[in-house]
This record gives C-alpha cells, structure tokens and sequence, in this order.
C-alpha cells in the first residue's frame, strides 16, 4: 500500500515536472515573440526618426543661411542637388556664382534611402525637371531672393515639404506636397 503511494506520488510530481516545463516553454516563446514586435516597432521608430532627423538638419541649414544674411551683409547660398541627393550651405564670397569655392562651403550634407529630394518649385513658378536637377536658395540681408518648396520623400515615399517664405524669412516643414503661395501680379493687389 505505502508502495502504491510512493509510486502515485512519483507520477505526481512527474507530471509536475512535465506541466512546469511546458509552461516554461510557452513563457519562452510568448517572451520571443513580445521581443521581436518590440524589435520590429523599434526598428520602424527609428527608421521614421532617421527621415525626421535629416529632414530637420536640411531645414535647420535653410535656417541658418537665412539668420546669419540678416545678421550681417554677407549672402548665403543653400545648393540642392537632386541628382546626388545632396545639399550645400556656403557662404557667397566670389563674384562669380557659378562657381563655389571650398573655403565657402560650410555644410555638406548627403541623404540616405531614409530621406530624398524629389524635387523644388519656385515661387515664380520655375521647377526643376529632368534638364535642371540643381535649385540654388539664395538669402540676403533682406532675404531670400526666392521663396519656394522643396519636396521631400521618407522612406515609404510619402511626401513632406520645407516651405521657404521669402517675406519672413522662416522656413519649415510640412507633411504632404503642399501648395506655396505665388507672389501677386501689379493687377492683383488693390493699392
């Protein structure tokens, strides 16, 4: 009888044993998958960060030229070039525009899959096209010369746009391909 016990109770505790390590098993797993969604989303989070990161860097370069003209006499000059997907910040000494010195150049940046220019508009309507694939944005003391967008691609090839005012000299960014506003005609402004 005392046999029969000890043998019911070493089944016991052997199906203990078993149900506690399946259990162990299915915690395991459960943790696996919680951690690889918590992976996913991470690597989604920092993907939209990364665009967000160099869209604000570009629009804090447009900024910067835009500052530092109304601080001063000199003129700036933001160079987009969509071809290489990259933008310049200089600052204008030489006569000649066309060509930019190195000791002018005070950023060079590159974009990445994360972040692409598609392409800018003007607000006299001149755009860039398969011929022209360089837009120049150049700021003054009294501002820009120009105001305009710049369109913007993330990674999902979603669209943002960095407005470029050339009355208040501020620029930022906006999601979607936005519409700018065109300067008004003698004919349109009634004084």
């Amino acid at each position: 009888m005392l046999k029969g016990k000890k043998h019911k109770l070493k089944n016991l505790t052997c199906c203990r044993l078993a149900f506690t390590m399946t259990e162990v098993v299915v915690v395991i797993v459960i943790v696996a998958l919680s951690a690889m969604l918590v992976q996913l989303n991470t690597f989604n989070i920092f993907r939209k960060n990364a665009f967000k990161v160099q869209a604000q860097e570009f629009v804090d370069a447009m900024q910067i030229a835009a500052n530092a003209a109304a601080q001063s006499d000199r003129r700036y000059e933001v160079i987009i070039d969509i071809t290489e997907q990259k933008y310049i910040l200089r600052e204008i000494t030489f006569p000649d525009l066309t060509e930019v010195l190195d000791e002018e150049i005070i950023l060079e940046k590159y974009f990445n899959s994360n972040c692409a220019f598609e392409y800018v508009i003007f607000d006299d309507l001149v755009a860039t096209d398969q011929e022209h694939q360089i837009a120049k944005f150049r700021a003054g003391h009294a501002g820009w010369q120009n105001g305009g967008k710049i369109v913007l691609l993330d990674e999902n090839d979603n669209p943002y746009s960095v407005i470029v005012n050339r009355l208040n000299r501020i620029v930022y960014l906006q999601e979607g391909d936005v519409e700018i506003l065109l300067p008004k005609t003698k004919a349109e402004v009634p004084f």
